[in-house]
This record gives structure tokens, sequence and C-alpha cells, in this order.
């Protein structure tokens, strides 16, 4: 049985959250113990490896709020963030297995996850007619749908010899804030959350239960921890030279080089 580490470091800036997931990322590739991390953002916006942001926001508008920005490492387009919970599946690469299928059995916790909470999701399937660079407006053929509306968004990356896949399990979207950022459709207001699904928990509860569906997805119970010295002072690296540089965030350039 694999054993895994998990590791819940709350509520964050986006920048920081970001470079925790890489920090992790690098880890992994070096001992190859994998890691289950949960953690929550400061209102923000992140983008997609490849996005680009100005095509789909009111760059003026965006900056004139002063909320977090930040580029993930990770493909797929903008996202809301805020009243989520987010989760890092990081573990060593399996190349006996495509991309498609390991996205798909990793996020077979999310599945238990929603049903526990009484709901129905599933894969959109042919349902998924294609992405966009709003993450909530497109829907892929791996998307989780429940009720015919798209659930979150998650994503992958390959680096260092491991697997990253993260995603956000939307608590409640403010439409009425992010919205207006938007240059055309948000997708906020056709995508579900767990508050218009019906469901009303707290963060606490909730990560709880997203807890118990990977002990029983994965079939290990990994000790709560914290990160290492180490994977914090590479976080507040990473943090500093890449997640909050401009040239990363807004344009996909990394000016620095990494580890």
């Amino acid at each position: 049985m694999t054993q895994w580490r998990f590791i819940d470091t709350g509520t964050g800036p986006a920048a920081w959250n970001m470079a925790v997931d890489e920090a992790l990322l690098e880890e992994v590739g070096r001992s190859g113990v994998p890691v289950f991390r949960l953690y929550g953002w400061e209102r923000a916006l992140s983008f997609g490896r490849f996005s680009k942001p100005q095509e789909c926001l009111d760059l003026r508008r965006v900056e004139e709020t002063g909320i977090g920005c930040v580029r993930r490492p990770s493909g797929g387009g903008v996202l809301v963030h805020g009243d989520d919970l987010s989760y890092a599946l990081i573990l060593p690469r399996e190349r006996e297995r495509g991309v498609r299928e390991n996205y798909r059995r990793l996020c077979g916790f999310l599945l238990r996850f929603y049903g526990m909470l009484g709901l129905r999701p599933g894969f959109a399937g042919e349902r998924g007619a294609g992405g966009a660079a709003v993450c909530l407006a497109g829907r892929e053929p791996d998307d989780i749908l429940i009720g015919g509306r798209k659930m979150g968004g998650n994503a992958q990356r390959y680096a260092s010899g491991a697997l990253l896949q993260h995603g956000t399990i939307p608590l409640s979207f403010e439409n009425e804030f992010f919205a207006p950022l938007f240059r055309g459709e948000s997708g906020l207001e056709k995508a579900a959350t767990l508050s218009n699904l019906g469901v009303d928990m707290t963060r606490a509860a909730l990560a709880e239960r997203v807890f118990d569906a990977f002990v029983q997805t994965f079939g290990t119970i990994p000790p709560r921890e914290v990160l290492s010295p180490e994977e914090e002072a590479r976080a507040r690296e990473l943090q500093q030279s890449k997640y909050s540089r401009r040239e990363w965030t807004f344009d996909g350039k990394q000016t620095v080089a990494q580890a």
C-alpha cells in the first residue's frame, strides 16, 4: 500500500498557493512519496499555464480591485477563487498510464466526495463540446458535471519526474464581484457550486469529507503533516521569483531560472 502525506495549508494568497504546489511537485520528484494537499484561497483569479488573460479579462478593472492574480503551473482557463476548497494530488509519474486514464483515475475521489454529499456527479463525455479561455464557460469530455452543470475545474502538470493534479471545489461564487471583470461570458451563472446544489456545510466539515473520500478511494490513511522547512523555503523562493512576478502572471514568461 502506498503511503501518502496529507497537508492542509489553510487559506493563502494566490502566489503562495501555486508556489507550494510547485515546491511539492519538485519534492515528490526527488523523494517518490506522494502528497495530498488541501488549501483555500484569498479572493483571486488564476490563469492556466498557456492562458492569455488579457483576451477575456478587463485587466484594468482587475487591477483596480487589488485582488490576487496568478498563473498556474498547469493548463486550463481562467478560474475565480475565494469561497472554494482546492486540492492537489502529487505523485510519481506512472508512465504505463495515459494522461486521460491518470486524470480520470485521480478524479475518482472527487466523484466519491460529491456522492457522499448526496449528489450525482459524472464526466461530461459526449456533452463536452470543447474548452474555452474561461474555465467555467467551457466544457470538455473529462469535466465533472452535476445536474448538467460544470463543477469546478481540474488540471495536470508533469514535471520533475512527477505528476501534479490540482483543482477546485466551489462552495459559492461572488458573481456580482467577478462577472464584471470578464470581457464576455464568465460562466459563473451556469456553473455548479455546492451552495446552489443545496449543500450547506463549513469549509472544515467539507475538508473532512474530502479527506474521507480520499481514504476510501486510495485505500490509505495519510498522516497529517505540515510543510517541511525545506519545502516552505523553496515555496517562498518560488513565490518571490516566479509566482509574484507580472512577467509570469500576465505573460507566462519565466525570467528567473528555476531549480
